[in-house]
């Protein structure tokens, strides 16, 4: 089934890079970002509990916690740091490509 999460920390095109690659090598298809909204949407196929899971996980351990989610102050400012880092990693990888 097709689920969309809104996820906190998305700024562009270079966090979405990063976020679409993780998920789509940890098996995840029909992966898509809605940048256009705020929170941003994240999107994809998602089978089960356990897969919804894990794909929440691959998302905060990027840096990208649900929007929703609560998070104390220094887990939230660890959480932006890994996202600037995720974001310059996925900015990097477009810029290689190309």
């Amino acid at each position: 089934m097709i689920q969309s999460f809104e996820v906190a920390n998305i700024r562009c095109g270079g966090c979405s890079a990063t976020i679409t690659k993780a998920l789509e090598e940890a098996g995840f298809i029909e992966v898509s970002i809605d940048l256009s909204c705020e929170p941003r949407k994240v999107t994809a196929e998602i089978a089960d509990e356990a897969q919804s899971a894990q794909f929440k996980a691959i998302l905060r351990s990027l840096g990208y916690p649900l929007h929703n989610e609560e998070t104390g102050s220094l887990d939230n400012a660890a959480l932006k740091m890994k996202s600037f880092v995720s974001c310059a990693i996925g900015k990097f990888s477009e810029a290689k490509e190309k």
